[in-house]
């Protein structure tokens, strides 16, 4: 009987699950799932919850009134989330993290033929920028959530290594190679020797020159989209009459709460519901601001995201795109050119790059030593993103792999760590 380890990538944004044949020594298949829950609305089905595309179609076959729940990675992290109760159960974050590695496994399984316990698992570099007691909490969270999926057996590789690792195996020389992956919730950089000779070599410590990261990725920038383009037709400026007789602008904090998937996961409380009715009364009606009741009640920001992500891919390749849509009385159609779309990921552009400028001057990383750039994930393909790179190294080779299944390649690829 074959042996086999699996190497997964839990993203962000989707998930990939590489079967790692260990006798023959290849990968026999690699499966992807975008990283997504959705638990009915109502019981009665063989299942509370679905994932990956299920949870889509779920959603919209089930008039988007159950619990969908989007970037679930990014709650690993937080100490102020402690559990969710959805359809009066309980979920912590590792719960809500093992369904989707539960998921991945059991299609992995029915392809081997294996209740295939051994895996490495990725994680970011930082999973909350440099919170030693932050990256702790979401380490142990991952941990118990491999468990809670049935993996007995589990070693913990940086994301980026795996993607220089699936590299590795196209080279024909020995290169030194900073990988940025850029994917959904983090962007992760990893300066290191690659070799062809060494690939599958059981210690490759001494290769790994550098690594850091921040915690900013391809969400961030669709949450500051959300916040500049988004929120004004959810009634951002809408006013109310205070007690006071005094006429004041609706809280931002609301629309802050709309522009993170942490928070709109988990933003639809009694609490927060009353809030957002009792100003609606108090601003007259405020058109716009019904939007915003819509939204929550209908549990729509998924689809709003949707069409975030949409204009960020379409300007990835041309020079504009159209914000639109059209759900439920809200309508939105806006332009987007390439030129303001930059302007509005601006911040988050140049905070990737003040990170990248620290990490090579504290790793003393010279640009005339990079022969190449290896980059991955998603968020690699924005055009602000590539010229950041292409700007600072005209001279050396910009690489690019399969931007959703090179880690966990990589990561199938890393068996030494059970050395």
């Amino acid at each position: 009987m074959n042996k086999y380890l699996y190497g997964i990538d839990f993203g962000t944004t989707n998930s990939a699950l590489a079967i790692f044949d260990e006798e023959a020594g290849e990968i026999t298949q690699t499966i992807i799932i975008p990283s997504l829950i959705y638990f009915f609305h109502e019981r009665g089905n063989e299942k509370d919850y679905v994932v990956g595309e299920d949870a889509i179609s779920a959603y919209l076959n089930d008039g988007m009134k159950g619990r969908f729940i989007k970037s679930v990675k990014q709650i690993l992290s937080r100490s102020s989330f402690t559990e969710t109760r959805i359809q009066n159960k309980r979920y912590t974050a590792p719960d809500l993290v093992a369904l989707i590695l539960k998921e991945l496994k059991q299609r992995a399984d029915e392809i081997t033929g294996q209740d295939v316990q051994k895996a490495v698992i990725g994680r970011p570099v930082f999973f909350d920028d440099d919170n030693v007691q932050k990256d702790t909490l979401a380490q142990t969270r991952l941990n118990k959530a491999a468990e809670l999926a049935g993996f007995t057996d589990v070693r913990f590789q940086f994301e980026p290594i795996g993607a220089a690792f699936a590299y590795e195996r196209t080279l024909t020389r020995r290169e030194n190679v900073l990988v940025a992956d850029l994917g959904g919730g983090t962007t992760d950089f990893t300066y290191l020797v690659l070799d062809p000779a060494r690939a599958g070599s059981e210690d490759r410590k001494k290769d790994m020159m550098a690594t850091g990261g921040i915690y900013v990725g391809g969400d961030s920038l669709d949450s500051a989209f959300m916040w500049e383009k988004g929120t004004p037709y959810f009634g951002k400026s809408a006013q109310y009459e205070g007690t006071s007789g005094k006429i004041l602008t609706v809280p931002k904090s609301l629309f802050h709460n709309i522009c993170s998937w942490e928070q709109m996961n988990f933003f639809n409380g009694p609490r927060v519901r009353k809030e957002i009715d009792d100003y609606y009364y108090f601003s007259k009606k405020d058109r716009l601001f019904k939007n915003l009741i819509t939204l929550v009640e209908h549990n729509l920001g998924y689809s709003v995201f949707r069409a975030i992500e949409r204009v960020k891919i379409e300007l990835s390749e041309a020079e504009r795109s159209a914000f639109s849509y059209h759900e439920m009385d809200i309508d939105i159609e806006e332009d987007i050119p390439l030129g303001d779309y930059e302007q509005v990921i601006a911040k988050d552009i140049s905070r990737i790059a003040t990170y990248f400028d620290e990490f090579l001057n504290t790793n003393n990383i010279q640009p005339e030593n990079i022969d190449t750039i290896f980059m991955t994930g998603g968020t690699s393909q924005v055009k602000s993103i590539q010229r950041l790179f292409r700007q600072r190294f005209p001279h050396v080779n910009l690489n690019s792999g399969d931007n959703f299944r090179s880690v966990a390649k990589g990561l199938a690829y890393s068996g030494y760590l059970f050395e």
